[in-house]
């Protein structure tokens, strides 16, 4: 099984889940990373798609968003956040993906 709740141990290359707050910033700011939207996706008012912005990534340009916002938006779309601590090699790892709850 390649999700793993939040209690569970981590291993290297390994996915894990988790729709804790704190989890996900402390994640995210280790590595850098700032709450952001991909521009174009949004719905009226509403953000769109939910990203992490990291430094010197090279992906498109995304807009920064408060942790408020984001988490605000994660939590009313049900979603979770799929995340590895490490690469197999045991480097940190910035794969992430946001999807549906039991996805």
């Amino acid at each position: 099984m390649a999700a793993q709740n939040d209690d569970q141990e981590e291993h290297a290359g390994q996915s894990l889940t988790t729709q804790d707050h704190s989890v996900i910033r402390r994640w995210a700011e280790e590595r850098g990373g700032t709450p952001a939207t991909a521009p174009g996706t949004e719905h009226g008012d509403h953000l769109g798609v939910l990203e992490i912005d990291f430094p010197d990534y090279g992906g498109e340009k995304l807009k920064h968003v408060s942790w408020d916002e984001w988490f605000n938006t994660f939590d009313e779309r049900g979603l979770e956040f799929v995340y590895q601590e490490h690469l197999k090699s045991g480097s940190p790892s910035n794969f992430f993906k946001v999807r549906q709850r039991g996805g």
